[in-house]
């Protein structure tokens, strides 16, 4: 995992003291789609700026948005350490504010001179969900998540999605029960702008090369299916 980033912080919007910050990973040269990457319930760790660094060099403008810029604590948090302070902080997350803020980082991408107009959202876990939400409720021009939480939930909400939704499940994924995945399946299968990939053998976060999960194959298959879908925004 390289250290040295290419990209920077910047600052969003601010609350008194607390302040939502996004690493920013511009193109190389010219302007390409814009993407938004929501990070795990672990915060803005090097695993996903790395991956702005990569979808930056294939010529995309990425913001990685702190979402627990609201939370205590607002940090990133160890993989390699007991897990109990992540879900503790994920169980006192708000959902729905934090959706209607990814007008922010989505806005700053429409308005960015590194961008083409063209806005995509990328979630994995809890920010899978969050991904779903913003396909139903901002204008945006493409989703992807992955190993989504509880889109279940909100399967009300499949026909106000215009923009093209990839949705990505592991069928080992310990977290994400196959209950889970066939009931988004036939919520799903409602509206052609959304597709469901499954992954045989994955487990939840199979697309992070940091996790002991990680699923290299299906990886794979995965990331072209997401380029595919951002090139098309191009």
């Amino acid at each position: 995992m390289q250290t040295e980033r290419r990209g920077e912080w910047i600052t969003l919007a601010r609350d008194d003291a607390r302040s939502f910050r996004a690493y920013l990973a511009r193109p190389v040269a010219g302007r390409g789609v814009g993407l938004v990457i929501l990070h795990d319930m672990f915060g803005p760790n090097p695993a996903f700026l790395a991956l702005a660094d990569a979808e930056a060099a294939r010529g995309r403008c990425v913001l990685v948005p702190n979402l627990f810029w609201r939370s205590e604590p607002d940090g990133v948090l160890p993989y390699d350490a007991p897990h109990d302070a992540a879900w503790a902080r994920l169980r006192s997350f708000d959902l729905e504010a934090a959706a209607a803020g990814l007008q922010l980082p989505v806005d700053w991408l429409r308005r960015s001179a590194h961008a083409n107009g063209k806005v995509a959202v990328l979630g994995f876990c809890f920010s899978g969900n969050l991904a779903f939400l913003a396909a139903a409720r901002i204008d945006v021009d493409a989703v992807i998540s992955f190993y989504a939480l509880g889109i279940s939930a909100h399967l009300a909400e499949v026909g106000r999605i215009g923009c093209p939704v990839q949705l990505h499940y592991g069928l080992a994924d310990e977290h994400v029960p196959r209950a889970e995945i066939d009931a988004v399946a036939q919520g799903a299968a409602a509206n052609p702008a959304i597709e469901l990939h499954r992954y045989f053998g994955a487990g939840h976060s199979f697309f992070n090369p940091l996790r002991p999960t990680y699923a290299a194959a299906a990886s794979e298959i995965a990331a072209r299916r997401v380029a595919a879908l951002l090139d098309r925004l191009a």
